[in-house]
């Protein structure tokens, strides 16, 4: 990948990166993207105290309504993963009953971890989380941060040796706890191999929508756009900078997973 390198992100003026589906590298068909035709794909989103509703269902919204889609393809499935089968409460008061906990969880093919009212030193501490976002991403075809749940990730060592971002108030304690690790700085989200990380917020749309593109075509992410009221791809004069891995390459239009 052909990007800028920031080691001081907190001292660097509009830094932009923008690569397109169209980079000037050649892409080849990546090998985790072929779908299994028996079972739907499974996204499993970890859930804590204080998550925020957005970044929960921002990708959750996304990838459900893949069901109405992807036909002959299931589409994925979604469902919540927690350390405990307590009711979690959201920083906004809405209260989650959580499908599975660690111990009880599927393998994932999509991991999802957003971030927590002020969770995130606490959920850095506590090893049982580490360790199953750990086992889990390492399995995973694809993992998803959203705002600092990049943080987590990171301490589950999954950005090792990839391009990352995080949530732009975060950028000089990412950088200061995580100074080996490349963090990319004014973009909506980061695609580099298996994961993909994003400045949370509303912007979490762009990065599921993203890669529902890229694992089901352009048409199903516009159908999905349609029924959400989500343009897609974004208009030229409204298109988020963003980081895309060349080494992937979405499916053609009216191509559909076999």
């Amino acid at each position: 990948m052909r990007y800028h390198r920031v080691r001081h992100p907190w001292q660097a003026i509009s830094w932009v990166v923008i690569a397109l589906w169209a980079c000037q590298a050649p892409a080849v068909e990546a090998p985790d993207l072929e779908l299994p035709s028996d079972r739907p794909l499974r996204a499993g989103f970890l859930i804590v105290d204080g998550v925020y509703n957005t970044e929960l269902m921002a990708p959750w919204d996304v990838f459900q309504h893949t069901v109405y889609h992807s036909d002959p393809h299931p589409g994925i499935e979604v469902f919540t993963v927690a350390p405990d089968a307590e009711p979690v409460t959201t920083a906004e008061g809405l209260r989650i009953i959580p499908d599975h906990t660690f111990d009880s969880a599927p393998p994932l093919d999509i991991l999802v971890v957003p971030s927590a009212e002020n969770s995130r030193e606490r959920d850095r501490s506590n090893q049982a989380l580490i360790d199953w976002v750990r086992r889990a991403g390492s399995q995973a075809r694809f993992v998803i941060s959203l705002c600092w749940g990049a943080f987590i990730l990171a301490e589950a060592d999954l950005l090792d040796d990839h391009a990352c971002t995080t949530f732009p108030g975060d950028y000089k304690a990412f950088a200061d706890t995580f100074p080996e690790l490349d963090l990319r700085v004014n973009v909506s989200f980061v695609h580099d191999g298996r994961v993909l990380t994003s400045e949370g917020g509303a912007r979490s749309y762009d990065v599921a929508m993203y890669l529902v593109d890229l694992l089901y075509g352009r048409e199903v992410a516009q159908g999905i756009g349609g029924g959400l009221l989500i343009e897609w791809p974004p208009p030229p004069e409204s298109h988020p900078s963003f980081v895309s891995d060349p080494r992937y390459t979405r499916r053609p239009n009216n191509t559909q997973p076999q």
